[in-house]
């Protein structure tokens, strides 16, 4: 039987119910665990005999392991391969800023060194169709021991309407991101097939609810594809869908892959975009930083290894710009 890792909320809960044991002891064996990480659960303090019988046949501290981490070449970015107990493997990336070196409106921006860790929520995938999983996992990490503020956790979606209707409820204060890429559903199909099962009218109408119940902002990833939705006419198409929301649009380059036919887009055709959807419509909108693209650690550079060792047939199986 395979082992469970001590902070699968769920499972540790359902047994310890089922062995007459109060979950009041759960958060106990979390704070332990997260602050000795290589310890045996024999080792955490105070809890009753059955608790440590449960502990020992079926769960670890932990069940996946750090299989290689490889630092880019700009210092800030490091590429983890996480290792699962099935066999499986999944990339993750850590990117470390100093947020106080950028400007915003021309202004030094406040804080200081931070980091972002870039995770899947199921291998490669959207995480909005792991939709209970997502939630336990984000519920865990804002709570203790690791009391991450919501408001620091992004959750980014190609556009799961019957989810994004639930998910302010489930998780409050979470950020959500919508991969748009595209100003409307043809250009949006064409490049990420994923968008027909969610017509783009629809999902406009599933976000204008969200925000209407959350009061959040929205923020909006763009992708920019040479000569396919980087024209002046496409931020024009984009910034009327967008200037009744409160949104920030973030713009990125996209990183060639050898499985690809989409091409990068100039600067200037990126500035230009990001000139009218500021100057015309108001819209905050940011270029993301290229960061680890050296390691294959950039956005859309994810699991593009492995991914390419898929194929049927000769084909490959990366069709859609979400998997690119």
């Amino acid at each position: 039987m395979a082992f469970r890792s001590v902070f699968d909320a769920g499972a540790l809960r359902s047994e310890f119910e089922a062995s007459g044991i109060s979950t009041r002891f759960i958060p106990i064996i979390w704070k332990h665990v997260f602050q000795n990480p290589r310890c045996q659960l024999d080792e955490v303090p105070s809890l009753p005999a059955a608790a440590y019988a449960v502990l020992r046949s079926k769960f670890k501290p932990m069940t996946s392991s750090l299989s290689s981490a490889v630092d880019a070449k700009d210092g800030v970015t490091t590429k983890l391969l996480i290792h699962l107990q099935n066999g499986s493997s999944v990339e993750a990336v850590i990117m470390r800023y100093d947020t106080t070196l950028g400007k915003y409106d021309g202004k030094p921006r406040p804080g200081g060194l931070r980091s972002t860790l870039c995770v899947s929520s199921q291998g490669m995938g959207e995480p909005l169709n792991n939709y209970n999983a997502l939630v336990e996992a984000v519920q865990i990490i804002t709570g203790h021991p690791f009391q991450l503020s919501p408001k620091r956790i992004t959750v980014s979606t190609v556009g799961i309407i019957h989810a994004i209707n639930k998910i302010h409820n489930d998780l409050p204060n979470v950020n959500l991101a919508i991969s748009l890429h595209a100003p409307d559903q043809e250009i949006r199909c064409q490049i990420m097939p994923a968008a027909r099962a969610f017509p783009l009218v629809k999902l406009m109408d599933a976000l204008k609810l969200y925000q209407n119940d959350s009061q959040q902002k929205i923020f909006v990833e763009y992708i920019m594809l040479d000569g396919v939705n980087d024209q002046e006419e496409h931020a024009h198409q984009l910034g009327k869908l967008l200037e009744t929301f409160k949104v920030v649009v973030n713009l990125i380059p996209f990183n060639p892959i050898a499985s690809s036919s989409f091409q990068t887009s100039t600067k200037q055709n990126v500035t230009k975009f990001q000139k009218v959807l500021r100057g015309l419509y108001n819209i905050r909108t940011t270029v993301r930083k290229q960061m680890g693209d050296d390691i294959s650690g950039a956005c859309g550079q994810l699991v593009v290894s492995l991914s390419q060792q898929r194929s049927v047939g000769g084909a490959s199986l990366l069709t859609d710009i979400e998997d690119l």
